[in-house]
């Protein structure tokens, strides 16, 4: 149980984070548009990379010459397009929540999610090299990668769905400009310490 506990904290605190995909989980929950699905693509793919660092993953993207350096580059490319669509988002304004306003395709919004998820190079090292490694000291490792997943899939699920108490907030253009100016700057700040190394 310890090993298991101790998972979920590491795991919860390390996505607590706003990052590219918590900006987009929380875009996602205030539109209420393909909530469940965004949700279950980011919990999944953090339970593969959780399970690939726990069985010795880590070891092998170490091994590997310039898959690190590929890794943060396209990485940080994608995230500098992600933060200027936000920033011209924010320019253009006018944009109010209403439910299922603006949802885009099922397609279109997993595709967005599954992008920020396996292009950025911050979520091997947190999932694949960080919990892979500290999961080493526990004699059982099994319950330290589930507590790691059942972190993922609280977080999300909280964030999809806990965004809607943020829907008042959100019924005004203004607050939208902000959160996308804010995404931008996030992107772009993820972006600019991804190329410099």
């Amino acid at each position: 149980m310890q090993a298991a506990i101790a998972g979920f904290a590491l795991g919860f605190s390390l996505i607590l984070a706003i990052g590219a995909q918590n900006a987009f989980v929380l875009r996602q929950g205030l539109r209420r548009a393909h909530v469940l699905p965004v949700c279950l693509a980011c919990a999944l793919s953090d339970a593969v990379l959780i399970a690939a660092g726990v069985a010795g993953f880590g070891a092998l993207a170490e091994a590997v010459p310039g898959l690190e350096v590929a890794m943060r580059w396209g990485g940080a490319a994608f995230l500098f397009w992600y933060g200027a669509r936000s920033f011209l988002a924010a320019w253009r304004g006018g944009e109010v929540l209403e439910a299922g306003a603006g949802a885009g395709s099922l397609r279109a919004a997993l595709l967005t999610c599954l992008a920020l998820t396996w292009l950025n190079p911050h979520v091997y090292l947190d999932t694949v090299v960080l919990l892979g490694s500290v999961s080493a000291q526990y004699e059982r490792k099994l319950a330290f990668a589930l507590g790691g997943m059942a972190a993922s899939f609280t977080f999300f699920f909280a964030l999809g769905y806990g965004a809607r108490l943020l829907a008042p907030l959100f019924r005004r253009p203004a607050s939208w400009r902000v959160l996308d100016a804010g995404v931008g700057v996030v992107m772009w700040a993820i972006a600019l310490s991804l190329a410099v190394g």
